[in-house]
């Protein structure tokens, strides 16, 4: 009977680790035992089967050699060897009458009727069963020349002991392996247990608000303290996460707030004047629609990100030609880079054709290049580059921009992330944050590295071009 200090270890995690490794091992030394037994046993058969090829053989060219009358007076001479050694022996001429017959005493009861009305087959195989013994005989029935038959036959007794004693051993062998794994299994277990209360101690902790909690461990290279060593860095990836997340929404908060600020201003400004025309009133709704504008993209530019990040967004590939995309982006952006004096010129593969979605990766260009004329100064050029290398298409972007500084690099992919030097430049600090996680949707990737003038940014989609033309430059 079950103590009450028993039950709440039977439903223990430690006690289920128990079991479960109780349960592989037995599962495992089962499959061996299995794999181990019919492999010896398919062995054993095969050798026993050989043996008795090989003296049929033996006697099949003896009658080949010296006839069927030397064939009998042969085996009337091993009769008493084969007796000895348990094979059965017995010559039929044509119409299956027995010329000679060897018959070992514990076959004498058995039924050798089905081998009399064998067929005339080039090789035939039976196996006799004794209804006096629990054993077994393997026959092979071969004709021999001028309708003669001989057939041969062993006792597959010893063969049958071998395996027995076979079973016995793997039995006990895996009975042995069940216990040994049941029981390290609950060792383990229970040793695993501490540590693993150490992490729940630590879990509650952290819910009652002390972040700073981590869980004891040390060094020793075992899996349960890697594991802690692991929950530790876990953790503090989560404390950097939020506070990631409260300097996002800081920057949110910040850049919000200003085109608000100035919604506000515009409509109480426009209330305020009691004389204001229509015309006035006309550019003031203009301001707050500008400005509502502005808050819808950073809205919406927020939620693509979050969809291709989550890998939930939609891409309506078709082949398109990707030098048509870029010459629309720079004849879109023509004007504002024609204000700061700069040239935008495009190196192209032309026809390039690719598949992939026209609207996102439409975005991705002009995302690029947006950023590129913002921090360039003027009187510079933009480069951009279209290439395919089989299957790969590259597209670049160059500016003379004076470059990234190298502690802003890994960041600015960031959502909301602004380097200091771009403060104050006016934008969502969204754009490059949307350019990865579409190029990331097409299975792509974005490289950005600083030049010798500025900085470049390339983009790298796999398994993309559809054909492969000779290099141009417009």
């Amino acid at each position: 009977m079950w103590s009450r200090k028993s039950r709440p270890w039977l439903h223990s995690t430690a006690c289920r680790l128990a079991i479960w490794h109780g349960v592989i091992f037995s599962v495992g030394a089962v499959i061996l035992f299995l794999v181990v037994y019919f492999s010896v046993a398919g062995f054993v058969h095969e050798q026993h089967r050989k043996m008795i090829d090989l003296k049929v053989r033996e006697y099949v060219l003896m009658e080949t050699v010296n006839g069927i009358d030397a064939l009998i007076a042969e085996v009337r001479h091993e009769h008493t060897s084969n007796m000895a050694a348990g094979f059965y022996v017995r010559i039929a001429d044509s119409s299956n009458k027995t010329l000679f017959v060897t018959l070992p005493e514990k076959f004498q009861a058995v039924d050798f009727d089905p081998l009399k009305k064998q067929g005339t087959g080039a090789k035939q195989w039976s196996t006799l069963a004794s209804p006096a013994e629990p054993v077994t005989m393997e026959v092979e029935s071969r004709v021999l020349g001028g309708g003669y038959m001989i057939q041969v036959g062993k006792s597959s007794q010893g063969t049958e002991r071998l395996l027995s004693r076979l079973r016995i051993a793997l039995t006990i062998t895996v009975m042995v392996v069940v216990i040994l794994g049941t029981s390290s299994g609950a060792a383990v277990a229970v040793r695993a247990l501490r540590p693993v209360k150490e992490m729940v101690n630590t879990v509650r902790q952290i819910q009652t608000g002390e972040m700073g909690a981590r869980v004891k461990h040390t060094n020793s290279g075992y899996e349960i303290d890697e594991l802690a060593g692991l929950f530790n860095s876990m953790l503090e990836k989560i404390e950097a996460l939020l506070s990631g997340m409260r300097n996002s929404l800081d920057n949110v908060a910040h850049d919000l707030r200003t085109p608000v600020t100035r919604m506000r201003t515009v409509i109480e400004s426009a209330l305020r004047d009691k004389e204001a025309d229509k015309e006035a009133l006309g550019e003031a709704l203009m301001d707050c629609a500008e400005e509502t504008e502005r808050i819808s993209s950073m809205l919406s530019m927020l939620m693509d990100i979050s969809e291709a990040e989550a890998g939930t967004m939609v891409l309506n590939r078709e082949a398109v030609p990707v030098l048509d995309l870029v010459k629309n982006a720079a004849e879109l952006y023509s004007l504002v880079a024609e204000e700061k004096g700069i040239e935008i010129a495009v190196e192209a593969q032309a026809p390039i054709v690719a598949e992939l979605d026209p609207d996102r990766m439409g975005q991705v260009i002009a995302n690029l290049l947006d950023n590129a004329i913002k921090y360039s100064p003027g009187g510079s050029s933009i480069c951009m580059r279209v290439d395919c290398v089989g299957k790969r298409l590259f597209f670049e972007v160059t500016d003379q921009g004076g470059g990234i500084p190298e502690n802003d690099i890994p960041r600015i992919f960031e959502r909301l992330y602004r380097g200091d030097h771009s403060r104050s430049t006016r934008g969502l600090g969204l754009g490059l944050s949307l350019v990865k996680a579409i190029v990331t949707a097409h299975g792509g990737e974005v490289v950005v590295k600083n030049v010798e003038s500025g900085a470049r940014f390339s983009v790298i989609l796999p398994e993309c071009c559809m054909d492969h033309p000779q290099s141009q430059v417009t």
